[in-house]
């Protein structure tokens, strides 16, 4: 069974936005048990889209278009359609309708220009559109079915769902399952990841393993394949239960779960409290941990000390131990965590300080030099890292680590007791 997509418009050859809407189809049919052979992009040309429509269903069994299908000079989908299938477009009275129903629902008035979106092809079948004012249609040409939807992802997202993907189960005799498990490493490389877990493919029975770089994580992405769905199962778990003794304590977050709500999980299970002095990632971490709901239940507060004036003030940082060991260095790393520790009365405390760049580094602190510091009741301890790369990686590699430390500080406190 062979799928492809072909997404249309200038705002998308011209990379003004990004094209969301092939990302989320290929999901959908993967979720569905299918698979993409190829992707196109065209911008509003009409030789182009003829050319891209030709091709691409000479080789597929479905194709799927996003685009164009507007009320304005350059949506020319649906001319273009109709010129690369030898169809007429015509005035279809079914969109009409939908079209001015669509405009009654919103009280707003129709221009007469409008209509142009209900000029379509002949001889298709209309994709109903629930929210929005263009009907998509589909053509069968050369065995090939052609959806053509509208580009507006909320509005292709429903289409794809209620009509699309029906369409093609309803043409489909066998449907392979597919199933994928994602595992997020962090502390290895993915040559590293790669040479620890390669073994454990087994392509024979239908399971691959498949390495993505999501800066600074590594994805691996377990995925079997086969008509036996038990099976499937079976197959990816005792293959992640491999990958897991494999990488260790770098595996960070699986399936759905990120670093940040594996972190936010163990804060509620442990039943302890953070706070955060951060400056090189000016907020960063506090933004990761405060973007999930419920944060408060153990996050209390977070500064930003940019300056040594507030590392003193803010966090009593003393003036003389700033000029001795300089605002990055171990010490003054660990004075931080310690000052905002006691400012907030948590019972764990984070700070970072570092050079992100791209200035302001030494020979003996280059840029991305960074120090970590964990303080809790008793006990203060930091780490120097050197990280490479622009401001933006330098920061985000930072913060990430950040929340390591704190997923492995957790993991090895005893879990709240709750008494009955």
């Amino acid at each position: 069974m062979n799928i492809s997509t072909l997404s249309i418009g200038d705002e998308v050859i011209f990379g003004e936005i990004v094209d969301t809407n092939v990302a989320h189809i290929a999901s959908r049919l993967y979720e569905s048990g299918f698979q993409l052979r190829r992707h196109l992009c065209v911008g509003d040309n009409e030789p182009d889209i003829m050319d891209a429509i030709e091709m691409l269903a000479s080789h597929n069994d479905f194709v799927i278009a996003t685009g164009g299908l507007g009320p304005t000079v350059d949506d020319l989908t649906a001319r273009s359609a109709a010129r690369a299938t030898a169809r007429r477009l015509v005035l279809n009275e079914d969109a009409l309708a939908h079209l001015k129903e669509r405009y009654r629902i919103m009280n707003r008035e129709m221009l007469p220009s409008t209509e142009k979106q209900a000029l379509l092809p002949t001889k298709i079948t209309l994709v109903p559109n629930p929210i929005g004012t263009a009907c998509g249609f589909i053509i069968p040409h050369k065995g090939c079915f052609l959806f053509f939807l509208p580009g507006v992802p909320v509005e292709m997202k429903r289409m794809l769902d209620e009509t699309v993907i029906p369409f093609i189960l309803s043409r489909t005799k066998q449907k392979t399952s597919i199933e994928t498990r994602v595992m997020r490493v962090l502390g290895l490389s993915e040559t590293h990841v790669e040479n620890r877990i390669k073994e454990l493919a087994r392509p024979r029975e239908g399971l691959t393993i498949a390495y993505c770089v999501s800066f600074p994580e590594v994805e691996v992405k377990l995925r079997a394949e086969g008509e036996n769905e038990a099976r499937i199962r079976e197959l990816l778990d005792t293959t992640a239960e491999k990958v897991r003794e494999q990488l260790g304590d770098h595996l960070v977050a699986e399936g759905g779960e990120t670093i940040d709500t594996v972190v936010a999980s163990l804060f509620r299970k442990k039943g302890v409290t953070l706070s955060l002095a951060e400056s090189c990632t000016g907020g960063l971490i506090a933004a990761r941990i405060t973007d999930l709901a419920g944060s408060s239940a153990y996050f209390l507060e977070g500064a930003v000390t940019y300056s040594n004036d507030t590392k003193i003030r803010r966090l009593q940082v003393l003036p003389e131990l700033l000029e001795k060991e300089g605002a990055v260095s171990s010490t003054t790393a660990m004075a931080m965590a310690r000052g905002i520790r006691k400012a907030s009365g948590s019972d764990i405390a984070l700070a970072v300080t570092g050079i992100a760049g791209p200035e302001g580094g030494s020979e003996e602190k280059p840029v991305g030099t960074v120090f970590l510091a964990l303080a809790g009741r008793s006990d203060c301890t930091a780490k120097r890292y050197q990280f490479n790369g622009d401001r933006e990686r330098i920061r985000r590699m930072t913060a990430f680590t950040a929340l390591d430390w704190l997923r492995r500080h957790l993991m090895s406190l005893p879990d709240v007791q709750i008494e009955d």
